[in-house]
């Protein structure tokens, strides 16, 4: 089994990656257990490899006595200086014993079906190792299989799982195909190995692009202040640029729109509104609700609300369809948002004046002018 057992482990190494030490206690370990079964054996024994000829030794740990014969455990004094240690008395040594010409047999069956056990598990932790960092990250997958609602997603030695909360309305997928997804979880489990779950529909995923898409966001030129999404429809992301003179807008799209194309693509045709972030409550406000144009805008820092006000032509657009745009631009900035047409607006106020006015009887008249 010696050179065999070796040509495993290198390979196991070399073709699964795996930390060749771990192999070695994993081998070691199941033939500990295997002897120990095999021989019904209460000693304190080991088994060791040797990594030079691929064969097993057996080290039985016992005490220095000073007895006549040793027992179970033990060994005289004689025999511990004929083994050329020299422990005192009381101390206990490790001494190799050659292991039975029967178990040889027994311990290549079962230091194979413990192998491939052990080999599994470091393939697990290998894996939960290279991916627990990844959360939050954007990964590449390959949809290897759909389980009813869930995708199943190769990504690199691994697969993770792509549910149905998690995926982006009305995309449709198909085995194959090769996508980016947000890493939202990465889970340890000792039964079924990591759990990774990813994202199409994760805010997180948008920041990921542009940062992949856009140098100026990966050096921090330009900043990702904010996103609002709503996956498969529309998205609104705040940038800001921390350098003067560079467009933020600009950057984020590309010549000829070539970057943020790239990302409409990724998202299966989702739109995305880039808006300029602003310290000032009104004009972020009034960037966020593009594409419309914003009349004016009035601000209660109480309330953390504003009331907008837009030319009558922009009011279906402001609003968006079924209220889309007015709720992404809500969730972007933080603050309620009541929007106004021109007209309207026109109309409260003069509601609101002839309101204040006051009213004066016929007497009260009178009065005022006899005085």
């Amino acid at each position: 089994m010696g050179n065999d057992l070796l040509y495993a482990i290198e390979q196991m190494e070399r073709e699964k990656g795996l930390d060749k030490q771990v192999l070695v206690e994993a081998i070691e370990s199941a033939l500990t257990t295997a002897y120990k079964k095999y021989f019904d054996s209460d000693e304190n024994i080991r088994a060791v490899l040797d990594l030079e000829t691929g064969e097993i030794g057996i080290l039985v740990r016992k005490k220095t006595i000073i007895e006549a014969e040793s027992g179970v455990g033990h060994i005289t004094v004689d025999d511990e200086r004929s083994i050329d240690h020299n422990e005192d008395i009381g101390e206990e040594s490790e001494v190799m014993v050659k292991a039975p010409s029967q178990f040889q047999r027994i311990a290549a069956q079962t230091a194979k079906q413990i192998l491939v056990q052990k080999i599994k598990e470091a393939e697990r932790d290998n894996v939960y190792k290279n991916f627990r960092d990844k959360k939050d990250q954007l990964v590449t997958g390959v949809v290897h299989k759909i389980d009813r609602n869930n995708c199943i997603i190769g990504i690199g030695r691994t697969e993770a799982v792509l549910p149905a909360a998690e995926q982006m309305p009305g995309e449709r997928y198909s085995i194959g195909d090769h996508l980016k997804f947000y890493v939202v979880d990465v889970k340890d489990s000792s039964r079924s190995g990591p759990q990774i779950v990813v994202s199409r529909t994760h805010p997180g995923l948008i920041r990921r692009l542009f940062e992949l898409e856009v140098p100026e966001i990966k050096s921090g030129v330009v900043e990702l202040l904010n996103i609002a999404r709503e996956a498969g429809f529309r998205s609104k992301i705040a940038v800001n640029a921390t350098q003067t003179g560079i467009d933020p807008i600009g950057s984020c799209v590309g010549q000829r729109g070539i970057r943020v194309q790239n990302i409409v693509s990724e998202l299966g045709n989702e739109k995305v509104d880039i808006v300029v972030w602003s310290a000032d409550p009104a004009e972020f406000i009034s960037n966020a609700l593009s594409p419309s144009k914003v009349s004016k805008v009035e601000i209660d820092v109480e309330e953390k609300a504003a009331r907008v006000v837009v030319p009558d032509s922009q009011l279906s657009l402001a609003i968006g369809k079924e209220g889309q745009n007015a709720r992404l631009a809500v969730k972007l900035t933080g603050w309620k948002i009541d929007i106004k047409s021109d007209s309207q607006y026109a109309q409260e106020m003069a509601e609101e004046l002839f309101d204040n006015t006051v009213e004066y009887t016929d007497e009260e008249i009178v009065e005022t002018d006899e005085q």
